[in-house]
């Protein structure tokens, strides 16, 4: 049985785990080198600071995925704007974590009174990430060429909107 809920201090292993996997074996993140559990301590204390979600999928009694809406950019006049963020145990893919990750993050984002989604999808491999969104309303905003280089290689990114909340429009 999976369950879809607020992170937890103590799920902040599995978390770090999940995405050290994807910094070190995939260009689906451009980040180089795994945050330690620390590190994910202080994101978890600056989300909830700000009001937004940060969840997991709890399958088996294990951490199989999580997500998080963060902060678009630093400037103050983007405060209503976030970024949205999911990796899963790659033992969970398939089993619809993905789908029950970004319902609920879209959610409780909008709950907390943001207006606007955001998704930044390195193309390499973003095709099952790109259609999750689709899925959810998100349309293609832009893309941006040979942004990022990890593994030897240019990588570009697909950048994905979506409203949240009554009267955001698009």
């Amino acid at each position: 049985m999976t369950l879809v809920r607020a992170v937890r201090a103590d799920d902040l292993d599995g978390v770090a785990a999940i995405a050290a996997h994807y910094v070190l074996n995939s260009t689906a993140t451009f980040a180089e080198t795994p945050q330690t559990v620390a590190e994910w301590r202080e994101r978890l204390g600056d989300l909830e600071g700000r009001g937004l979600p940060f969840l997991v999928a709890e399958a088996d009694g294990e951490v199989a995925g999580y997500a998080y809406a963060g902060p678009w950019r630093p400037k103050p006049a983007y405060r209503y704007t976030v970024e949205d963020t999911i990796y899963l145990d790659p033992r969970h893919l398939g089993k619809g974590l993905g789908t029950a990750l970004l319902g609920e993050l879209v959610e409780r984002a909008a709950k907390a009174g943001m207006r606007q989604m955001i998704a930044v999808i390195a193309d390499a491999a973003g095709d099952g990430s790109v259609a999750l969104h689709r899925r959810f309303g998100f349309v293609e905003a832009g893309r941006l060429s040979d942004v990022g280089h990890k593994q030897g290689r240019w990588i570009s990114t697909i950048l994905m909107q979506r409203a949240l909340g009554p009267g955001a429009g698009a």
